[in-house]
C-alpha cells in the first residue's frame, strides 16, 4: 500500500532537492513561501505513502534545505522566525498526513472485514429435467 522506508526516505529526499530547486528559480530567494509550499506538499505526500519515520526524516531534510538553502543562501543553516514558522509548517503537514494515512488505513481495513454481501443474478436458465422438457413440447405443439 505505500513504499517501504527503504526506498521511501532517498526518493523523498530527491522531491525535496528537486522542490527546492524549482522553488528557487521561481523566485524563492525574495519570497520564501513560495519555496515552503512545494516542500510542504512533497513532506504530505511521503507522509500519506512511506513510513512513518521515513516521512519525519523528510520533513527534517525539507526544514534544513528551507533554512540552509532558501532563507540563508550559502548551506548555514538558519535559526530564525521565518525558519521556526518553517519547522511548524513543516511538522503540521507531517502530523497531518499521517493522521489521513491512518483514517484511510482503518477505513481500508473496515472495508475488508465487513464486505457488502453480493447478490448473484442467474444470467443462465438451470437445466431442465427430461419429463419438464416433453411437457414444454406437447404445450407447444
Amino acid at each position: 500500500m505505500g513504499i517501504t522506508g527503504g526506498f521511501g526516505f532517498p526518493l523523498g529526499c530527491a522531491a525535496v532537492v528537486t522542490a527546492a530547486i524549482g522553488a528557487d528559480v521561481a523566485g524563492a530567494t525574495a519570497h520564501p513561501l513560495y519555496a515552503l509550499v512545494p516542500l510542504a506538499l512533497v513532506v504530505v505526500a511521503a507522509a500519506a505513502t512511506t513510513a512513518p519515520v521515513a516521512a519525519a526524516g523528510i520533513a527534517v531534510v525539507a526544514w534544513a534545505v528551507d533554512s540552509g538553502f532558501i532563507l540563508g543562501r550559502e548551506g548555514h543553516l538558519v535559526f530564525d522566525a521565518a525558519s521556526g514558522r518553517a519547522a511548524l509548517v513543516l511538522g503540521v503537514v507531517l502530523v497531518a498526513g499521517l493522521l489521513s494515512r491512518l483514517v484511510v488505513t482503518a477505513a481500508v481495513r473496515a472495508r475488508r472485514r465487513h464486505p457488502r454481501p453480493h447478490r448473484f443474478v442467474a444470467s443462465v436458465p438451470s437445466p431442465r429435467t427430461a419429463g419438464q422438457r416433453r411437457a414444454d413440447h406437447a404445450a407447444s405443439a
